[in-house]
């Protein structure tokens, strides 16, 4: 069987760096996208040769990167994992609001954390088709209701982005091609806010979920264990949303 490939953006931390893992673990090539150049702290196999440089808030960087990324591939993606997303803080690490957040912060994230999926997705459209390819967009339980932390920008972008996962289902699925979604809640990574053990302590799983159990669920919506499902999105939060 010929190895399959999956484009990840948002790869350099967290959830985005345990999913590297996990689908180099089970022997998948991993092309990964990031602003940053490739990192030497990613310990992965053909890290530095298989990432390309590309700013997901820069419009036309987006477009052109979809070319460069056509170059890697043998005209065949079987997974484009959309993770990249930013949520712009306050001067003091504070929330930002529908009230305080500034236009260009609002359009930089909608760029990252919406367009960007929307323009890979498109741009790689017959390479997913070739493959009967998988599309699994990152979102948030921020995106279905207000969040402590997360600012307004970043939730309504997240929304924005489970309603595409069902509109890319719909409109996916004639080329044979799974859209699903994944919202992760209170995540254990380098960037959680203050004041997480609070809502951790409210929990009915009483803990922070695990960079690595996020990965899992991505991996499940890869692969041909869930070929039948399309245009949904799963909660990986130890039941926050009930």
């Amino acid at each position: 069987m010929s190895q399959k490939t999956i484009l990840l953006t948002g790869a350099s931390r967290g959830i985005g760096h345990a999913t590297v893992r996990k689908f180099s673990n089970e022997g998948w090539r991993v092309l990964t996208c990031s602003r940053a150049p490739f990192a030497k702290e990613c310990p992965w196999p053909g890290g530095a040769e298989n990432h390309i440089q590309i700013d997901l808030g820069d419009p036309a960087d987006t477009i052109n990167a979809v070319g460069i990324i056509q170059d890697k591939l043998d005209g065949k993606l079987d997974a484009l994992v959309n993770n990249a997303g930013i949520s712009p803080k306050g001067p003091d690490g504070s929330r930002l609001n529908t009230l305080n957040t500034d236009l260009m912060d609002w359009g930089r994230v909608f760029h990252v954390n919406f367009f960007g999926p929307v323009v890979l997705a498109r741009g790689l459209r017959d390479e997913l088709a070739a493959a009967k390819g998988s599309i699994v967009n990152v979102t948030s339980i921020a995106g279905a209701r207000v969040h402590p932390f997360a600012g307004a920008a970043y939730a309504t972008s997240k929304a924005a982005l489970a309603a595409l996962t069902r509109e890319m289902a719909h409109d996916f699925g004639p080329l044979g091609v799974r859209v699903n979604a994944i919202a992760p809640g209170e995540v254990e990574t380098a960037i959680l806010s203050p004041g997480t053990d609070k809502i951790v302590a409210k929990l009915p799983l009483q803990r922070l979920g695990q960079p690595e159990e996020v990965a899992n669920a991505i991996f499940f919506l890869c692969s041909d264990q869930s070929s039948y499902i399309s245009g949904a999105e799963i909660e990986v939060n130890g039941a926050q949303h009930v």
